[in-house]
């Protein structure tokens, strides 16, 4: 079996503390994500049907600026993670198309597993008005006790939902 090298999971916490507290420092903010789908959806809604994009009360707010939506922090954050992400996976040599699962379940199962557990997220993300990065990781940087509380549901949750689906892995 291939070995491959990860970056040290304690250094890789100190740089993403350092990256957070820039980010703090920089632009006024912490980190988060899930706006930035948001953001580029508006984008593309906006260079689809320009005159419904403006005429829409939702849309409309976006615009408001005259700046397209693309230039918020929130979508050039996530541009660049993934980017940031192709340069790690690029100087890693880790670059490729992998899917990720035990043998007992297909390809087709495991990407359909995936896909809802990522609608989930985006659902859960938006009623919670934030996502995991934004709320726990940003929050606990402030020390809110928020951020404390999300970090615990995140982690018990992910613990529950594991012991229900470890079938699909063992």
């Amino acid at each position: 079996m291939n070995k491959t090298n990860y970056m040290n999971p304690y250094l890789a916490g100190v740089l993403l503390g350092l990256v957070l507290l820039a980010a703090m420092f920089l632009s006024g903010r912490g980190l988060g994500a899930s706006g930035g789908i948001k953001y580029t959806v508006v984008a593309l809604v906006g260079a689809v049907d320009k005159q419904h994009a403006m005429e829409s009360a939702y849309y409309s707010k976006y615009f408001e600026n005259g700046e397209s939506p693309l230039k918020n922090w929130l979508a050039l954050e996530v541009f660049g993670m993934i980017l940031g992400g192709f340069i790690s996976g690029a100087l890693s040599h880790r670059l490729k198309f992998k899917i990720e699962k035990s043998p007992k379940i297909s390809n087709n199962k495991r990407l359909l597993f995936a896909f809802l557990g990522g609608v989930f997220f985006v659902y859960g993300a938006q009623l919670a008005r934030g996502c995991t990065s934004g709320a726990a990781l940003s929050g606990m940087a402030v020390l809110s006790v928020a951020g404390f509380v999300t970090m615990i549901a995140i982690f018990g949750s992910a613990y529950i939902f594991a012991w229900f689906f470890r079938s699909l892995w063992i």
